[in-house]
């Protein structure tokens, strides 16, 4: 028995998780997780063989997924959608069987076929009777990057107690961060409130029926929840903190979040999947500035971007070289401004726009545009040009039916007002597209990549 298993079974009837109104005490995610055991040995699945999870957050995908950990297994957790790069991730990972989950949460497993001998990696967890999950990038083009990481550092971190919080899981089962979530809360005895929208009405909805007290959300998320006013019309009073990450988060949308909910914390986190949740303090509550470290992670600033060398880190890509030096170092490719302890993560250096000579963040310009009524949400991205090399170009969805003349005239004139010229936006366009993905992020397309 997994020193995992033997700490669920210590929660007995207490509430494990919520999921469509039923709650599955931590007793019955156990019988569950051994019947799964059962039918991963029924089908021939041996240790160390790697088996793919297609869901979202339910019963029965934790309790597969606390199984494959249990069984010794390597499991490769997928979405639901983008199922055309499903086989490829198959490949690359070495799949042997693939466990398809439906709404109703039933599932079915099949084989698939294997060829060719398992990754070092992978082979080396086996003989090593270690678990494993592979987590896949979610880059909008290319092929994904597949990381391998071991389960036991995974769990290191949640050794020492914690705060059983009763917490939303808002990011996607096949996110790194959905997963550090479910383990974070599992471990502490905590409870998973699982929701089947991931809209602001049904997130608030479901906050207030269940009385959640963690919202882990993004920054895209929190700027939609209060441009529809969701927060308003369900009591969020239970809510005590709400942390966010995967992307900058702008200054307007911070201080909006604070104005709105005074009473809840808000908390910024940072990660990588490649590297793992990486420890914070914030300056202030409504502060971009952030100490990074903690036990296990250890932080540098080169040529103004961070490196993180972390224990937690994963053991390497499946399908690419290595990101680490031969001291451990990874260069996130984050680039921050720093002050004393403190730093600020201003954007993937990928992001950069670059205007004759002179970098801009794409985040920097569209925190100020945000900041501008009517405006639901902004995507500034670089668009090339044979005089400066790139130019800004600003896209922009409204809150409110308006003359494009006029958005874009009040835009370019509150820019130019703030930033420097070369960080105007060049062109403004109006959509009525959502600017961000499923996974609630900036669909941001990577233009540049020096």
């Amino acid at each position: 028995m997994t020193l995992l298993k033997s700490r669920l079974e210590q929660f007995g009837s207490a509430p494990a998780l919520i999921h469509r109104e039923a709650m599955v005490s931590y007793a019955e995610l156990v019988d569950r997780m051994n019947t799964f055991t059962t039918a991963l040995v029924a089908e021939g699945i041996a240790p160390g063989a790697r088996v793919a999870l297609r869901g979202d957050f339910s019963p029965n995908t934790v309790a597969l997924l606390l199984a494959l950990i249990e069984h010794g297994n390597i499991a490769v957790p997928l979405g639901t959608s983008v199922r055309a790069q499903h086989a490829q991730a198959f490949e690359i990972a070495q799949v042997s069987h693939v466990f398809d989950f439906d709404a109703d949460d039933t599932w079915r497993a099949h084989p698939v076929s294997v060829t060719g001998e398992p990754h070092p990696l992978l082979a080396g967890l086996r003989a090593e009777g270690r678990a494993g999950i592979v987590f896949f990038s979610s880059g909008s083009s290319g092929t994904p990057k597949a990381m391998l990481h071991a389960v036991d550092r995974m769990l290191e971190k949640f050794t020492r107690p914690r705060p059983p919080r009763r917490t939303l899981s808002f990011l996607l089962l096949d996110h790194a961060g959905g997963i550090n979530t479910l383990l974070g809360i599992l471990t502490a005895g905590g409870t998973l409130v699982t929701p089947e929208g991931r809209t602001p009405e049904a997130i608030c909805a479901l906050i207030a029926r269940h009385r959640v007290e963690l919202l882990p959300a993004t920054p895209t998320f929190l700027n939609v929840l209060l441009l529809s006013g969701a927060h308003e019309r369900h009591d969020l009073s239970s809510l005590q903190l709400i942390t966010y990450g995967t992307e900058p988060m702008p200054a307007s949308t911070l201080k909006a979040v604070h104005r709105a909910l005074p009473a809840v914390r808000i908390k910024q986190t940072y990660g990588l999947s490649e590297l793992g949740v990486v420890a914070t303090r914030s300056e202030a509550e409504d502060s971009l500035w952030i100490q990074l470290g903690g036990e296990g992670f250890e932080t540098k600033i080169e040529a103004g971007t961070l490196r993180v060398r972390a224990r937690t880190a994963m053991l390497g890509y499946l399908n690419a070289p290595s990101p680490f030096d031969a001291e451990g170092w990874m260069d996130t490719g984050d680039a921050v401004e720093v002050r004393g302890d403190y730093v600020r993560i201003l954007g993937r250096q990928s992001e950069l726009i670059n205007v004759g000579g002179q970098k801009v963040f794409p985040q920097e310009v569209e925190n100020v545009i945000l900041g501008l009524p009517n405006i639901r949400d902004v995507l500034v991205e670089g668009r090339a040009s044979p005089v400066v090399g790139q130019v800004v170009v600003a896209t922009v969805q409204l809150a409110q039916p308006e003359s494009v003349e006029e958005v874009r005239k009040r835009v370019r004139e509150h820019c130019r007002s703030t930033l420097d010229a070369f960080k105007v936006p060049a062109f403004v366009a109006i959509t009525d597209r959502d600017l961000s993905t499923e996974r609630m992020k900036k669909a941001r397309v990577r233009t540049n990549h020096g």
